[in-house]
């Protein structure tokens, strides 16, 4: 007769020394007692940090990420495409959450004048630290991830709001993000 031995797996210890940190930079958050929303907590964090955070929903570009923090000199943005699932959006804005608890820095991409050159509606230094995030599986990005997720763990059910109203003070980053949506040509001919 044959019985199979399971062998204890060996705890990975780069892991648990990962999810301690992120544990500890969450708890040194000081997020109150009780369950949270997206709002509270983006409320307690703009206190927090001395800088206020908007959520700006938009109709992103095709090929775009889903969520983009935007760091302005006295607010930050939360930008995320609307037309995802809510489930979706929370977990995206989480993340984004992740990036400011954080303060990751994106890496450059392009130079400030090739980027004036391919996008010379937009301001350079805004591209790039939008479009200099690292790839999905960089130290930066699966922190974000983890903070997110145990963030999530403390916000209470998700809204069922369908609409997004944006912020007069995220208006005119609306408006140069939602310019990338359509060609120039089509922008000139309004």
């Amino acid at each position: 007769m044959m019985v199979m031995r399971w062998r204890r797996k060996e705890p990975d210890r780069e892991f648990t020394s990962f999810r301690l940190d992120c544990e500890e930079r969450v708890r040194a958050l000081r997020l109150p007692p009780g369950e949270l929303t997206i709002q509270s907590l983006l409320d307690h964090l703009g206190e927090r940090f001395g800088r206020p955070i908007h959520l700006v929903p938009l109709a992103l570009p095709p090929g775009s990420p889903d969520g983009m923090w935007v760091s302005a000199e006295e607010r930050d943005f939360i930008a995320f495409e609307e037309r995802l699932a809510p489930i979706h959006q929370r977990q995206v804005i989480l993340h984004e959450i992740g990036h400011f608890v954080c303060d990751h820095e994106a890496a450059p991409v392009m130079t400030p004048e090739a980027t004036r050159l391919l996008l010379p509606s937009l301001d350079p230094e805004l591209v790039q630290r939008v479009l200099g995030r690292e790839h999905a599986h960089s130290p930066a990005e699966r922190e974000a991830e983890f903070i997110g997720s145990l963030l999530g763990r403390q916000i209470g059910s998700w809204t069922t709001q369908r609409v997004w109203e944006v912020p007069p003070e995220a208006a005119e980053l609306a408006a140069r993000l939602s310019a990338l949506e359509r060609p120039a040509r089509e922008r000139d001919e309004r």
